[in-house]
């Protein structure tokens, strides 16, 4: 879970004293406004500008070297040309300098040569113990008043807040310092990690859990540079603190060729999806969405459920209100008939005392008091959403001071002041009761979503690793060693189902035979119908050559179909080595479905689940896990299909078997952890029958590495 050199985060994050290599004196230097900021906000420790041809800047004493300095130095910030910072970082060791934080540009960002200078940095950080940010990065700031560092050289500095904002883009990490500012959200750290040649994410993940003035944590990320170490770390964090994250590169463009299904969907978007989720930290799409739901994470209790109130002077937009809730997965709360009659009691015959409460326009603060209270007294009700349309005749300051004294500690409150003149003192007093307020209804709404969902992961409920002693590791090891052995990286069917049997997986009836009579032969003792399929090591797709042939009732028809699939194999692949025919059971009924596994060289094993058949990469109705997944987990995929009401039971027809469907993934996911030879698998179809028949395995792809 830690970076290639632990070191003491305090060093970096709250220092007593600064070094700047590089501050200058030419007012456009990168070097100047580093130093110029944390000399003028407010730093409380001591800071050090270092260049060799200055005597002093913004009249501080400078020194020729670090290791000239008197006194002990913290932190170093670098800001001198590339290849000067090794031997800048040698000086800072022999001085005992024990953070660093490289601004410089010109590493591994511009190909091998950086790559290579990069890697001395490593060296010697590791070598003196150094705890390095960087390179390549904007810096970082701590707000706390006991520190107050700016060592960047951004030119805004957020308000102190309790929202930490991790950004691996200096660019994107400036923006956000800008819109932070523009929108008057408060931030305690924010951290630019640059290229990450040492502390990375998850050193930054661990040190903001234990940071008191952290409340919310905010990721902005290109990569990871260890996604197990991450999944691990953040399900133990987003149980104490929300983490929202925001992913950059969504497109599926670069993705290598895949052999099967799971390889094919299996991108790198979904992997981070899988992720996140069973992490339990939120993605978000945009720095806008990532600073509205922070602010209502940082602001606002979660709600405890996703019944939520919603309390308007305008129906237009609390029926805008009511679309975007439902549509992110809130409900409308069902007043209490006490509510109700507190309602009629205190408002106009023409007001709603249904949800969502329509004040009609006129409404005055009175009102809004009179149906925010009977809101969130009511039991029913998790969270409310107030919104304040703009009206000529309505006091909002006033209304404001109703919501911020509305505002209660167990249940969330959000507001919606759509006025678009001035309105800094509405915004003045909801800020000081720390009730967040959004410019349109959709927005409040989201926010509310990602909160209850939040909760949701907080209390899900949570079951062990589940393994099955009723499995022959043995046999399957001895499938894959002698594939390799052979130079093969397909196990053609035969292979693949006794691979999958002996992970007590149910499979079908079935023989491998050389000749036609042999088949006739299989066909009777397996009973018919039953299937022809072409075992070749050369042959993945076995339709796409006429290489199935599907069920045959009687032995006049397998021959025919025999002779048949041999000739057509023939005519499209002739230099295919063929070991012979699958004679396999036929089975009718149920319904398809597909599981799947790819290992991925960064994530690890990844498991798949969806709706089966020839079209799934079309459909793309599939979930997704990193491997290895609890009991709980394998129906959470399930369920999380968007045809799960098919598997359900639809329209009559009876449940299909979910629990030996799940039984299924877990076996596979005890097969990822246990089989690495497999670099992908596919079972598809798996066909399942109603609840309590079982399931069956149709047909199997595996790739090894």
């Amino acid at each position: 879970m830690k970076g290639t050199n632990t070191g003491q985060l305090s060093s970096i994050i709250a220092p007593r004293s600064v070094a700047v290599i590089g501050a200058s004196t030419r007012p456009d230097s990168i070097g100047r406004a580093v130093f110029a900021n944390i000399l003028f906000h407010s730093f409380q420790g001591i800071v050090y500008p270092v260049n060799p041809k200055a005597q002093s800047i913004l009249g501080v004493r400078a020194y020729p070297s670090v290791r000239e300095i008197p006194d002990e130095v913290d932190l170093a910030v670098i800001v001198v040309p590339a290849a000067a910072v090794p031997q800048v970082l040698e000086e800072c060791g022999h001085k005992g300098v024990r953070g660093a934080v490289v601004i410089s540009a010109g590493f591994k960002e511009i190909g091998p040569a950086g790559a290579a200078l990069e890697a001395q940095l490593i060296e010697i950080v590791r070598k003196y113990k150094i705890s390095l940010i960087g390179p390549n990065c904007l810096g970082i700031i701590n707000t706390d008043p006991s520190v107050s560092l700016d060592a960047t050289f951004a030119r805004v500095i957020p308000r102190a807040g309790n929202i930490a904002l991790v950004s691996q883009s200096g660019a994107v990490g400036a923006t956000a310092l800008e819109y932070a500012q523009m929108e008057g959200i408060g931030l305690s750290k924010f951290i630019s990690l640059g290229n990450k040649a040492d502390l990375n994410e998850n050193d930054l993940l661990a040190a903001l859990r234990e940071d008191r003035e952290s409340d919310v944590i905010l990721l902005y990320l290109e990569d990871l540079v260890d996604p197990k170490g991450f999944l691990d770390l953040a399900q133990e964090i987003t149980g104490e603190k929300p983490i929202l994250a925001i992913k950059s590169g969504r497109t599926r463009e670069g993705a290598k060729a895949a052999s099967s299904h799971t390889g094919a969907l299996a991108g790198s978007d979904e992997l981070y999806d899988s992720l996140f989720l069973q992490a339990g930290v939120l993605r978000v799409e945009s720095l806008e969405e990532l600073f509205e739901y922070a602010v209502a994470f940082a602001n606002q209790p979660t709600p405890r459920g996703n019944r939520v109130a919603i309390v308007t002077n305008a129906g237009g937009p609390g029926i805008m209100a009511t679309d975007a809730c439902v549509r992110h997965g809130l409900q409308l709360a069902e007043f209490s008939e006490k509510t109700q009659q507190s309602l009629r009691q205190g408002l106009p015959v023409t007001a709603s005392v249904h949800n969502p409460v329509d004040l009609i326009g006129d409404a005055n603060e009175d009102r809004y008091e009179l149906a925010l209270q009977a809101a969130l007294a009511d039991e029913n009700v998790d969270a409310c959403l107030v919104i304040c349309g703009p009206r000529v005749l309505s006091d909002q300051n006033a209304i404001a001071r109703v919501v911020a004294k509305s505002a209660r500690a167990e249940k969330p409150l959000l507001a919606c002041f759509m006025a678009l003149e001035e309105i800094d003192e509405v915004f003045n007093i909801l800020e000081e009761a720390k009730v967040p307020n959004y410019r349109f209804p959709e927005d409040a709404a989201r926010a509310l979503a990602k909160m209850a969902q939040y909760e949701t992961w907080v209390h899900r409920p949570r079951t062990q690793f589940r393994s099955f002693s009723d499995i022959d590791r043995a046999q399957a090891k001895a499938i894959t060693s002698r594939a390799q052995a052979e130079g093969r990286r397909f196990l053609p069917e035969p292979e693949a189902h006794a691979l999958l049997k002996a992970y007590g997986f149910p499979v079908l009836k079935s023989h491998l035979v050389k000749t036609e009579d042999e088949a006739a032969q299989s066909a009777n003792e397996i009973g018919y119908p039953v299937v022809l399929k072409i075992v070749s090591p050369d042959i993945i797709h076995k339709v796409d050559v006429g290489g199935v042939k599907l069920n045959l009732q009687r032995e006049r028809e397998l021959r025919q179909a025999y002779r048949e699939l041999m000739s057509a194999v023939e005519a499209a692949q002739p230099q295919a080595k063929v070991w012979g025919v699958f004679v396999q059971q036929y089975v009718t009924g149920g319904k398809e479905i597909i599981l799947g596994l790819k290992r991925d060289p960064h994530f690890g094993p990844l498991l798949m689940f969806g709706l089966g058949g020839i079209y799934v990469e079309i459909l793309k109705d599939v979930t997704m896990r990193i491997a290895p997944i609890r009991e709980l987990g394998a129906y959470r995929m399930i369920e999380q299909i968007r045809g799960y009401k098919i598997l359900a039971g639809y329209r009559g027809e009876p449940p299909s078997d979910i629990d030996a469907m799940a039984e299924c993934l877990l076996r596979l996911s005890q097969l990822s952890q246990e089989v690495d030879e497999i670099e992908e698998l596919d079972i598809n179809p798996l066909i399942v029958f109603a609840k309590g028949e079982g399931v069956r395995v149709v047909d199997a792809r595996i790739l090894l590495k």
